[in-house]
Order: C-alpha cells, then structure tokens, then sequence
C-alpha cells in the first residue's frame, strides 16, 4: 500500500488525540515544514519506514527511558535514534551520571509521552522528560515519526525540528550487533 498525503483524523487506541492535536498545532504555528502520511496502523520501526517509503536510518525511534540516580530519585529521558539503530543505555547512564538506566515501564512511557507504544513522537510535551537526540538522526534533510497515531507519520523538516523541539543532542545510538551464524 502506498502512504498518501493526508489529513487524518483516527484517534489511535488508548489515547485520546491530544498529544497528535499538540503535536500539529505546535508545528503549524512554528512555520515548520512537514507532510502527514496516512499508512496502515503500525508501530515498529522497520514495518512502518517501509510503508511510508524511507530509508531507516530516516526514523526517529523513540525510546523513554529511565535513569535513577538515587534509591528514590529518577529522571526520564525521551531518547531518539535512527531507525536503523537502538539506545545506548550505557551511554545515557554516562550522560545522567545515573546509577542504572533502563527502559521505562510501558504504562509510564504512554502516561509521560501522552502515546500509545510504538507512536512516540520526538517532542517532550511533559515536564519530567529530557529530550535527547542522537545527532546521526539529523544529517538527514527530514525525519520521520508516527504522529502519536499508529496510521499517521509526519515527514518533518530537520532544521525544524532541532528549531522547534531544542533537543540535547548526544551519541546514544548503537549499531546492533549481529551474532555470527
């Protein structure tokens, strides 16, 4: 199936539409250039890059992750990659001066990122997320990520995004390794 241009109005499961309707407003008033892409609902990276026609590595995939720092002191970070790579929590550990870092619960994911998993976008809309972009995601002219909708992605304009969104921008990507056969 081919991904068309749309506007789009499907609330996706578990959400109720306000993170996407942020999302969209925050790009319309910041003049951002970008194009909505109606696709099968699909939240996995390789499957939904291949429905809207991009190479991966084009993917922002967005990964929230928790650092704790004490035994009763955490801080979460919104990690954005490449498509074609997965987060470094060693990495992040490092950057937070953490003690331990691992991938958030997926009930604290959807609460903080106000989306379902698999369309998290690469905005921090709530307060207790650091954002935090690898910067190999950005030599490419656009990004593109699910709309906090598993059927719509926007295609966004890089200079936009790092204009709009001011992310930390840090190496927390690894190329996975492959297990020799």
């Amino acid at each position: 199936m081919t991904p068309t241009t749309s506007s789009w109005s499907h609330t996706p499961n578990g959400t109720d539409g306000s993170t996407r309707t942020r999302l969209l407003d925050l790009l319309k008033s910041n003049g951002a250039r970008y194009r909505l892409i109606a696709h099968p609902p699909e939240g996995r990276t390789e499957v939904v890059s291949e429905l809207r026609g991009h190479p991966l590595e084009q993917a922002a995939k967005c990964i929230i992750t928790r650092a704790t720092l004490t035994k009763k002191n955490s801080r979460y970070v919104l990690a954005v990659v490449p498509g074609d790579r997965r987060v470094d929590l060693g990495r992040i550990q490092e950057l937070c001066g953490a003690r331990r870092v691992s991938f958030a619960d997926r009930a604290t994911a959807e609460r903080l990122s106000g989306c379902v998993s698999g369309s998290i976008v690469p905005f921090a809309f709530d307060p207790a997320l650091e954002l935090m972009v690898d910067p190999d995601l950005l030599v490419h002219e656009e990004i593109f990520f699910n709309a906090a909708d598993l059927a719509l992605s926007v295609a966004l304009n890089v200079q936009d995004y790092v204009r709009i969104a001011a992310p930390r921008r840090e190496p927390i990507g690894e190329r996975a390794t492959v297990m020799p056969t």
